[in-house]
């Protein structure tokens, strides 16, 4: 590729009307994404395969990998097609600088992922924090910060 060739595709990926996050979000298949959702410089949302749901009011930070895929098996011989699973990320979210979001994963609302946690494929209940690798999930952790729980 030439110079000219490389220029001419950053501006075109640059001008993407399609992606109303930063031009260097990579969107991959079809997510559904909420209202006042920020997505952070160089995150990747994956939903080819599967279904992505992201809430409205959630914060996704730079370096962030949601991806429904794990092809792990399949270059293994340990199985014949890749594996996908849907993720659900609730409203009011905050996921912090370079997390992976693994396939199979839901988060409940008003909960917060530190940053370079390894989100494994469970379901996490509301007002969560979730750190670490392996990660941790200290359940209800933000409750207390709420005159009105469910």
């Amino acid at each position: 590729m030439t110079k000219k060739e490389f220029q001419k595709m950053l501006v075109k990926t640059i001008d993407n009307q399609n992606n109303p996050f930063h031009p260097f979000v990579f969107i991959h298949g079809k997510p559904k994404i909420g209202k006042n959702v920020y997505i952070g410089l160089f995150s990747e949302v994956n939903a080819k395969g599967a279904e992505v749901k992201i809430g409205d009011n959630c914060d996704i930070a730079s370096f962030v990998s949601i991806n429904v895929a794990d092809s792990h098996r399949k270059c293994l011989g340990l199985m014949s097609e890749i594996e996908y699973k849907d993720i659900i990320i609730e409203n009011n979210v905050f996921i912090g600088s370079h997390c992976f979001i693994k396939k199979g994963t839901h988060i409940g609302h008003h909960s917060v992922v530190a940053a370079g946690t390894i989100v494994e494929g469970i379901e996490i209940a509301p007002y969560s924090l979730i750190i670490g690798n392996p990660m941790k999930v200290r359940k209800g952790y933000y409750k207390k910060f709420f005159k009105k729980n469910d």
